[in-house]
């Protein structure tokens, strides 16, 4: 057994779950499909870390861990239903004997960065998620390159201006995160990544002959 199983295992029976063995095994096939290449246990597993440096300012730490864990378990790129299929998948895993499982479904469904909630607990958890924007630049495109393997179907216009519409939202607003800490960790520079994105130039959609 490896420490990310180990420690989803160790999660799963604190917040009352049962068959965590097979719970994980659904989760990391589904984590694990050939065209990821940003939803993955990587993804997740740098969440982990930041909820590590967060842990003792988050109200409810083992819910904001396991809504990491779950939010991209479904994940079909371009699907507007990806957030809902995952909290799905967390209901229909905890099966009635986690407690908390509606607060965490609610924190998977927030993932779409929407709007900014008013629950400390979600607020942590889109922070979290988010987090890399205020990372390292080459992280940044590493990121987004990443981001954009997993979408072959588009052509790079398309793709772009995607990319373009969601940064742009997240850049206008007052704050991108909705904690102190993370503002304080990452605002400043998400804020240079996202505006360094934003001022590169727009490709050209392919001819058509």
């Amino acid at each position: 057994m490896n420490q990310t199983q180990a420690r989803f295992l160790a999660l799963w029976s604190r917040c009352g779950g049962a068959h965590g063995e097979a719970v994980y095994a659904d989760l990391a096939r589904h984590y694990a499909e050939p065209a990821r290449r940003y939803h993955t246990l990587h993804h997740i597993r740098r969440c982990l870390r930041h909820v590590d440096w967060a842990r003792a300012g988050i109200p409810d730490a083992d819910a904001v861990e396991l809504a990491l864990w779950c939010h991209d378990v479904i994940y079909s790129p371009g699907a507007a239903d990806n957030e809902q299929r995952s909290a799905a998948w967390l209901q229909r895993h905890a099966d009635g004997r986690i407690a908390a499982a509606g607060h965490v479904a609610r924190m998977i469904l927030a993932t779409t960065h929407a709007c900014a909630p008013a629950d400390p607990d979600t607020r942590f958890a889109l922070d979290v998620d988010l987090a890399d924007l205020g990372g390292s630049r080459a992280r940044f495109r590493q990121n987004e390159a990443n981001l954009r393997a997993e979408q072959p179907g588009l052509d790079d216009a398309a793709f772009d201006a995607s990319a373009r519409a969601f940064l742009a939202t997240l850049l206008a607003r007052p704050r991108i995160y909705h904690t102190e800490v993370f503002q304080a960790r990452c605002e400043a520079r998400a804020r240079r990544n996202l505006a360094w994105r934003l001022a590169r130039p727009v490709p050209q959609p392919a001819r058509q002959d």
